[in-house]
């Protein structure tokens, strides 16, 4: 608790990487609130316009005591964000509904805590990859650029670099799969 009571401090103060690290830990729980709203609106622009606010407002929040009260707020922004957004293509209240009956499944947003042995198991089967799909791989994981330009990038056409991609991610599928990894299990929300 007193190390996000600090981090929140940093960030109301103005510290951009504070902000950042933050943003990066809490963002697949921030997805994950908003995967019921995937088919009605643009999450990508809902989850950019929700952190913009949370920044904006974070000289101003007070913390409540409780763990995670920054994430909490997030979440809140979030959803409220997604349904400005889908009322603008006029959802109806049967969409709604279930929209608000979904939301009520979801129960806690925490964060997972990561697990090292997981960190591990992707590590050791990365390094098993073949050269040319893992060189794909890590060019789409380390940078944040168009398919294009990262086939360009590793000298590949793009046809062989997105082949080489989807190699990768089913060699690391498989790879996971037999050190005992659920895929399924870890990428619930």
């Amino acid at each position: 608790m007193q190390a996000e009571v600090a981090q929140l401090a940093r960030i109301s103060a103005g510290d951009a990487a504070a902000f950042g690290q933050w943003a990066s830990s809490v963002e697949s729980s921030l997805r994950g609130t908003l995967r019921p709203f995937a088919a009605l609106c643009d999450c990508e622009a809902v989850l950019q316009e929700a952190l913009l606010r949370v920044w904006q407002v974070a000289p101003r929040f007070k913390h409540d005591g409780k763990a995670n009260a920054l994430l909490r707020f997030a979440v809140i922004t979030a959803r409220n964000v997604a349904f400005t957004e889908m009322r603008k293509v006029a959802a109806t209240p049967t969409e709604l509904d279930v929209l608000h009956r979904s939301l009520e499944a979801q129960g806690d947003v925490s964060p997972k805590t990561p697990d090292p042995h997981l960190r591990e198991a992707l590590q050791k089967c990365r390094e098993k990859l073949p050269a040319q799909p893992g060189l794909a791989l890590t060019a789409r994981i380390e940078r944040a650029d168009d398919d294009h330009v990262l086939a360009a990038s590793v000298r590949m056409t793009l046809n062989t670099f997105l082949q080489n991609v989807t190699r990768a991610r089913k060699f690391l599928a498989e790879c996971l799969k037999k050190a005992g990894v659920d895929l399924d299990l870890e990428l619930s929300p």
